[in-house]
This record gives structure tokens, sequence and C-alpha cells, in this order.
């Protein structure tokens, strides 16, 4: 019996696969990987007579028995997923008829849209005295979302929200943030296809015209919708710097020096 490993491919840049994971494509028996999703790229250390089988046609239920029956044939399996594997993976749904037929399986975790977003565009998620909290979410859709986690109740903390899956849904999100309380001028970024060579698109507005800016560019799939007050922030005239990197902090690495180490 082989192993089944989830891997994360990450957000589309075959480059941003960890060590880990690349390691496990290039020893793979058979891979399993999402084609709707997952640049074809990502499969290019597959060795060879690895097979190969895209999921995008496939349900569940056949994804499963696929995974189950490469694991009686091959030691390396890997079920190579965009992103992050825990995060809208279907990853507890995939691994519990595992569990129950007994197939052994473990998780790579992978670089997710939302990070690499953020650094297409320059930006940081969190800054000290602006917000600390990044929360990642959807807007409801086909799929509901939990009572008590609509958009409008996230965004009324007024931190980082990295919004998945939602870019044919811009009007909504548009909606829910300014229920919240976010102004018509609150920067707006939304990244599509975000580090896939030569198809990555960043877009810049603000919350009351970032739906127009991207249907004129046709975004409407595979975008990253970042709504931060961070955004921009390094164009601010003033910023309140990290206390970590401040000469009167003073941790166990470095002694803390002037007039806040005598207090």
């Amino acid at each position: 019996m082989g192993r089944v490993w989830f891997v994360g491919a990450g957000p589309g840049d075959p480059d941003l696969i960890t060590v880990k994971g690349r390691r496990l494509v290039e020893q793979a028996g058979a891979i399993l990987y999402a084609g709707s999703l997952v640049d074809a790229a990502a499969t290019c250390f597959a060795p060879p007579g690895c097979r190969l089988q895209d999921s995008k046609s496939m349900t569940l239920e056949q994804i499963v028995a696929w995974l189950a029956a490469a694991a009686g044939q091959c030691e390396t399996v890997v079920r190579l997923q965009t992103g992050d594997p825990g995060l809208y993976g279907a990853l507890t749904e995939m691994t519990r008829p595992l569990d129950a037929a007994g197939i052994p399986w473990q998780v790579v975790p992978g670089v997710t849209s939302a990070m690499a977003a953020a650094a297409a565009a320059g930006e940081s998620l969190t800054l000290p005295e602006v917000t600390q909290t990044v929360i990642l979410t959807r807007t409801a859709g086909r799929t509901p979302v939990p009572e008590g986690e609509s958009l409008a109740a996230l965004a009324a903390h007024r931190c980082t929200l990295c919004i998945y899956l939602s870019a044919t849904l811009l009007p909504e999100v548009q909606e829910a943030l300014g229920a919240a309380g976010w102004p018509p001028d609150a920067p707006i970024l939304v990244v599509q296809k975000a580090s896939w060579p030569g198809a990555e698109q960043i877009v810049r507005g603000r919350l009351d015209d970032i739906d127009r800016r991207c249907r004129d560019l046709g975004i409407a799939s595979q975008a990253m919708i970042i709504a931060s007050p961070t955004l921009g922030a390094r164009h601010w005239p003033e910023l309140t710097a990290s206390k970590l990197y401040d000469p009167g902090f003073g941790h166990r690495f470095r002694r803390a020096a002037g007039p806040a180490a005598e207090e």
C-alpha cells in the first residue's frame, strides 16, 4: 500500500511549490492534479513514466477512487492542489474515505493566493497600530457561509480581508463592505492569477469603482480580492514603526539601548 500526499502546488508559479512538495512530485508514481486551477507546468517535475491525470472533470467520488487505486500500485501518490490543501481544498472530504480504507496520507502545505497577491502588489497585510488581524473568507454564492460569517459581519472588524472565490461577486463585496461602514474611497486590491508567469493582472481601485475596473479588464475568475486599511501604506507620509526593531525595545537576542532602556 502506497501513501497519498496532498501537496500544495502554490498559487501558480511552479517555482513556488515547496522544496518538499517538489521532491514528492519528482518521485511520484502517480499524480492527480487540479487542471482547472493548477498550472500544468507544476507537473514538469514529474519523473518519466509517472501517471498523470487531470481531475477537473472528476467528481469527488471519482477522485477518491483514483487515489485509492493509485495507492495500491504506487509507493508515492500525489494529489497536487492549488494554493494550500487545507484552504478551500475539500481536504476532509477526500481524506475521510482514505481513512476508512486504511490508506495512509499526509499533507504538504503550500503558498496560498492571498500571500501571493500581497507579494505581487508589494503590500503588507498587517501594520503596527493599523491592523494586526487577517481574515481569510469568501462571499456566499452557491456555497453558503455559516451564520455569523457574512462578509458584512466580518468586515465590521475593519481589519484585512482576503476574499477568495468571489471575483464574480464584486457587487456583493462592495455592498457588504459598505454596509459595514467602509467608505467609498477605501482602497481595494484585486490580483488575478497571482504569480502565474505571463498571466498575472494587478488591479487597484476604490470600493466604489473596483467592480467596474475589473469588468473593463475582463477579470471574472481566479482572482484574489484584498480589502485592507494597510493598502498603499508605502506611500503614506508617516508610519508607526514596529517595536521589534526599535533600538529601545530589548529582547533575548538584543539589549535595549537609549532612554527607554533606562526606565
